[in-house]
């Protein structure tokens, strides 16, 4: 690691140790690292699958052609585990720094890494819906109605069709986890913003306001990002190299 970016590890472990109440939003650049591919990168999934297959109004009109979208989309989060920053995060969480992560990530890797308060603002891979009747499946027992049916996978109760509950383009953010990520973005001094672009709303205005309540802004991402201008800190790399050094570093502040 070079001296610019160690003195800027040192300078963000040292905000995290003063701050009373940290949050984080995280992004695709977290999990990329777990060998999941981000959506608006230079190799992004937008760029290779035209993204109208993701609209609410194409699962409408094709909901078939949008299952086996989704079916093969899915098969890429199967063996993917969570890496040195997902760990990184559960390691403040312990210490009693960070009070909750939000993420705009559906892969569930901050839940198997061990992170106990989580926010999914896009939804999550783990249960499909009833667009009719609002029953929840597992996905296990969505392959099972498949293999009986074929696609689109049908409610048993009122032969609705599933949807799974994943935020699709169109369809606004759940109220619940909106309202409750405002929430402790209101009680936050301090924001680690990791692996997000900051170029998707409302999720983006989260770091807007912590800073506007005199909290600070750390953000780390591999690139530039739209809201670099509010950051106090400002680091580009790795979030698996950087997160566990920043960790180190306030362990040794906390002693």
């Amino acid at each position: 690691m070079n001296t610019e970016i160690d003195n800027l590890v040192k300078s963000a472990a040292e905000l995290i140790s003063n701050s009373n109440y940290c949050i984080a939003l995280t992004g695709a650049g977290i999990s990329t690292e777990s060998g999941i591919p981000d959506f608006r990168g230079p190799d992004g999934l937008w760029r290779k699958v035209n993204p109208e297959i993701a609209t609410y109004s194409f699962f409408m009109k094709n909901s078939e052609k949008f299952w086996e979208f989704h079916l093969n989309f899915v098969k890429k989060f199967k063996e993917v585990k969570p890496n040195n920053a997902h760990y990184a995060l559960v390691e403040l969480e312990k210490m009693g720094f960070l009070k909750c992560i939000i993420t705009q990530n559906i892969d569930g890797l901050h839940q198997a890494a061990g992170s106990k308060n989580v926010i999914e603002l896009h939804g999550n891979l783990r249960t499909v819906s009833c667009i009719s009747c609002g029953r929840k499946y597992r996905y296990e027992d969505v392959y099972m109605l498949i293999e009986q049916c074929g696609l689109p996978p049908k409610c048993i109760e009122c032969s609705g069709v599933l949807k799974p509950d994943v935020v699709l383009f169109e369809e606004p953010l759940p109220y619940e986890a909106i309202m409750t990520a405002y929430t402790e973005a209101y009680k936050s001094d301090l924001i680690l913003v990791l692996g997000s672009s900051l170029s998707v709303y409302p999720a983006a205005t989260i770091p807007d306001i912590v800073k506007s309540n005199y909290g600070k802004v750390i953000i780390i991402n591999l690139q530039n990002t739209e809201k670099d201008h509010l950051g106090d800190i400002v680091i580009y790399g790795r979030l698996g190299d950087i997160l566990p050094k920043i960790v180190e570093q306030v362990k040794l502040n906390y002693k």
